[in-house]
């Protein structure tokens, strides 16, 4: 796979490499972008069906938490006079949003992890496992379970943030691509059809000194 990456896969691919800067480009641009179209979605609305936007909130956590939710959602101050409308067509045009907008994050980590020479698989058990411990921390009440357990999904939390965020890429080509931070070589490839020169050929040989020429 060459060096480069054409803008879809860049954002949609979960094949290749990425360096450390662009990961942090993709992850944070992509929940930025998330945020501020979720926000405008809802202001638009409000500004359709006479509602003002009192907040808007994104969270992916919540997917997983207790009980699970929406991880985002509006706030309306209801003056209008369909307020479960503007709910619910903000959650219905907001859910691609969502979507396309972890999409990105997820696929820029996968390359990330492929850069530190790690399965893409390795996402759930960095990004994934610890908020689960969220949701059943209360199954083990005030115990050492709970404090062992919190420590170690604290562990694979920050773990992982440090090496999708800080730690440098295997150097060189491994087992998911080249290095991304390898140069390019640009130059022309060879063409033997402009290297090799044809000599042409002669009507016949050429004079010796021992033949004679007529004056």
């Amino acid at each position: 796979m060459d060096n480069s990456y054409t803008s879809n896969e860049f954002l949609f691919s979960f094949e290749g490499r990425i360096n450390r800067a662009k990961y942090w480009y993709a992850s944070f641009a992509s929940m930025i972008s998330c945020g501020v179209f979720l926000g405008v979605l809802a202001f638009a609305l409000g500004a359709i069906f006479g509602d003002s936007v009192k907040s808007v909130y994104l969270d992916v956590h919540d997917i997983i938490g207790d009980p699970p939710s929406f991880p985002f959602r509006a706030s309306f101050a209801n003056t209008g006079s369909a307020p479960t409308l503007v709910s619910t067509l903000f959650y219905v045009l907001g859910t691609p949003i969502f979507i396309a907008g972890m999409w990105f994050v997820t696929a820029a980590t996968v390359k990330r992890l492929h850069d530190r020479n790690r399965s893409g698989w390795w996402i759930i058990l960095f990004l994934v496992v610890p908020p689960l411990f969220n949701r059943f921390d209360d199954l083990f009440g005030d115990s050492w379970t709970v404090l062992f357990l919190g420590l170690f999904a604290g562990v694979l939390w920050y773990w992982g943030l440090i090496e999708m965020l800080f730690l440098k890429g295997t150097r060189g080509p491994n087992r998911f691509g080249p290095d991304p931070l390898a140069p390019v070589d640009t130059r022309p490839g060879w063409d033997q059809q402009d290297e090799v020169e044809f000599v042409p050929h002669g009507a016949g040989p050429s004079a010796g000194p021992h033949v004679k020429r007529r004056a």
